[in-house]
């Protein structure tokens, strides 16, 4: 069975073609400047490489482009449309009223675009890309619906809910959603694969662009840094993360911002490249915190600092804790961060293995054998659990 994964952002698509029979990957790349102009990477599991320019006026365009590669173009590694047996779709915030992935009919579209307002930049793609797919394709041909706020669903109450008037809760469904869930979601079953049992208390460190922690009892959400939307929780890549309400009113009033103004400000401006001034991208605020550059270490040291305070506040609503892991771009492959994050957790009994941490992007107990807390490092595979998510309703089908 093969199964083609779609990950529509706002301006790319990501896509994976994958082989369930033993959940390999037969070709993968994306296409990036959907609306700009627009580049498509393609590579397959032969080892065949190319990145093309094209015209994607919109995500449409991007998807037939895919399927070009896939089918004919010169590194294609299937001879017809019909070898894909099943399309599915990772989607942003499924609102209230999607908790689970799901078989994709018309109503789920619409469910999809009613969430807009929530996650503005991805799902209207997202939806875009679900309904080229289904004109080329038609009804007959499975597509399921993955979310990342699904995992985050478990949440109590007392989490989810934020201290406004209640009717807001009640009539706008404010409330703490959680975002990643598929990636936490993924590193929680393979933490307990590779443990031998799921981990009582656990907690999950999605870091890269965008960043977020998770709080995990018996492979259930307890918590998450993410709330209403993914601009809080942790500073990222251009986000601020959480910070004072009133800061937002204020900004608006001293620098004469509105509301378009404000939010370019904290989504796009903030986070490492507001502090540093150097860039988004970890590695390269690193590098200039490295060369003595005073801002790019406060921003470094911000980002670490905030990793334990979360972890610190995640263990004692665990009661404990048993296993860390760390996943994502920055969590699977900066080393000095991975450290000062683990000695800053040293009261907990944890000790890091310095050999095992200086691996990157590879899966790895960093922690010693006598470590009260197993810490690991596990490569996020978003692209296979929607995979199997999808497969699976397949399955029933038949």
């Amino acid at each position: 069975m093969k199964i083609l994964v779609i990950n529509a952002g706002s301006s790319s698509l990501k896509y994976q073609l994958l082989d369930m029979r033993d959940e390999s990957v037969l070709c993968k790349g994306n296409c990036e400047r959907i609306g700009i102009d627009g580049r498509i990477s393609y590579k397959n599991h032969e080892g065949y490489n190319v990145t093309l320019e094209r015209d994607f006026p919109t995500h449409a365009e991007a998807f037939q482009a895919v399927l070009h590669e896939i089918v004919e173009g010169e590194g294609h590694v299937i001879g017809s449309l019909s070898e894909i047996a099943a399309i599915g779709h990772r989607v942003t915030h499924g609102g209230i009223r999607l908790a689970k992935s799901v078989l994709i009919d018309d109503s789920v579209i619409d469910t999809i675009l009613e969430a807009a307002p929530l996650s503005p930049l991805h799902n209207p793609p997202q939806a875009t890309t679900i309904r080229a797919c289904r004109d080329l394709f038609g009804e007959a041909l499975p597509m399921v619906a993955v979310f990342d706020t699904a995992f985050h669903t478990t949440m109590p109450k007392k989490a989810r809910a934020f201290a406004v008037p209640y009717r807001f809760y009640e009539e706008h469904n404010i409330r703490r959603f959680g975002f990643h869930g598929t990636s936490h979601r993924y590193v929680t079953d393979r933490a307990a694969s590779l443990r031998g049992k799921m981990p009582q208390r656990l907690i999950t460190c999605h870091l890269g662009n965008g960043s977020s922690i998770t709080a995990i009892r018996d492979g259930r959400v307890i918590d998450t840094s993410m709330g209403f939307s993914p601009l809080d929780g942790l500073l990222m890549g251009t986000r601020c993360g959480t910070i004072d309400a009133s800061l937002v009113t204020y900004l608006m009033e001293v620098d004469n911002l509105s509301p378009a103004e404000i939010n370019r400000v904290l989504n796009s401006e903030s986070g490492l490249l507001g502090v540093s001034g150097v860039s988004s991208d970890f590695r390269e605020v690193s590098a200039a915190a490295e060369k003595g550059n005073e801002r790019a270490q406060l921003a470094v040291d911000m980002l670490e600092y905030q990793i334990t305070k979360f972890c610190g506040s995640y263990m004692a609503a665990l009661g404990g804790l048993d296993t860390i892991v760390f996943t994502g771009g920055i969590g699977e492959n900066a080393i000095d961060l991975r450290r000062h994050v683990v000695e800053n957790l040293s009261f907990l009994g944890i000790t890091l293995d310095e050999a095992a941490n200086s691996v990157r992007g590879e899966e790895i107990r960093i922690s010693t054998p006598d470590s009260k807390v197993d810490v690991w490092v596990i490569p996020t595979n978003e692209e296979l659990m929607i995979a199997r998510d999808t497969a699976a309703f397949v399955k029933n089908e038949n």
